[in-house]
């Protein structure tokens, strides 16, 4: 017998984040609306009301200023499954050299040594195997090493599509149109979940465990790695030590994956229109303009906490 070293704990680890990923106990849904996570909101310009008048145009103090559109975006919803791992006998855990004889860890050393490792793992803000079973945002539908929660997009950032507003659009009084479509929004991102891949990987070392023979006996891979999955899967919802896992968005915790970012045209005056609709016919408009700004950086995160 052998004591375990680093590089050996670090593939348990993982092993037990892979199994974790298997059956995760916190998870996220995407839906067009009714999350329980944060309201984020997306803002835009649309275009002035269109002012007519009889015998000139009206001027561009008189017409309406554009103004913003806001779409609120509340989609994620979090949800948690108890489960109830397999209860400590004395000689359910790996053994260890006490300094005088070989004995079985007790739940408390189970946790230090394996289960709260993979959760500091699990809640960093990398996004590889090493964090299976958690989840970050893209502005791809498809990464690497993770799956597509949903073609939903969690958040879109939208602008006024500038090139759409023609003076054309003010209609005539003969077509019936009374002006350009206000809301003409172009689609610049959008911003979609995934959930990290675990890795299969079976580690160089195995622990020993007493069994119930009173002899010590190699654990095979899928007896440790379900024995520390169970335990991650209870913590990462019941753990009264700090190791709760959860997401928000702006709150505390650890950025995940690609910020979502509401921009909007700031610094314009209107982009004001006219044209002669008919007899006695003088439409005037004000469209969209300025320069893309930021509005809003939103980072969705992943928190680790009792």
């Amino acid at each position: 017998m052998q004591e375990i070293k680093e590089n050996q704990l670090t593939e348990m680890y993982n092993l037990a984040i892979y199994y974790y990923s298997l059956d995760p106990t916190v998870t996220l849904a995407v839906s067009s609306s009714g999350g329980s996570l944060t309201s984020i909101n997306d803002t835009r310009l649309q275009a002035g009301a269109m002012l007519t008048a009889a015998s000139s145009f009206p001027n561009e103090a008189q017409t309406a200023e554009p103004s913003t559109v806001t779409v609120a975006y509340q989609r994620l919803t979090q949800s948690t499954s108890a489960n109830t791992p397999t209860s400590d006998t004395g000689v359910t855990f790996p053994v260890y050299w006490n300094g005088t004889q070989v004995q079985a860890m007790s739940q408390t050393d189970f946790l230090d040594t394996f289960v709260y490792p993979a959760i500091n793992l699990m809640v960093t803000g990398d996004l590889t195997a090493s964090q299976g079973g958690t989840y970050h945002i893209s502005t791809s539908t498809s990464v690497l090493g993770s799956t597509l929660v949903s073609s939903i997009p969690v958040f879109a950032d939208t602008r006024a599509d500038t090139a759409a507003y023609t003076a054309s659009g003010l209609g005539s009084e003969y077509d019936g149109v009374s002006g350009e479509v206000l809301d003409q929004p172009t689609t610049v991102t959008s911003y979609y979940l995934h959930q990290l891949l675990g890795t299969p990987a079976i580690p160089s070392v195995i622990p020993t465990y007493i069994d119930s023979n009173n002899n010590l006996k190699q654990y095979s891979v899928a007896e440790i790695g379900n024995l520390m999955g169970d335990y991650v899967r209870h913590q990462a919802v019941s753990s009264s030590t700090g190791f709760k896992i959860s997401y928000n968005i702006d709150g505390s915790g650890t950025t995940r994956g690609t910020a979502m970012v509401n921009t909007i045209l700031t610094g314009g005056s209107g982009n004001y229109q006219t044209k002669v609709a008919g007899a006695n016919d003088y439409r005037a408009q004000e469209f969209p303009d300025g320069t893309v700004s930021t509005a809003n950086t939103y980072n969705f995160k992943i928190l680790k906490s009792s």
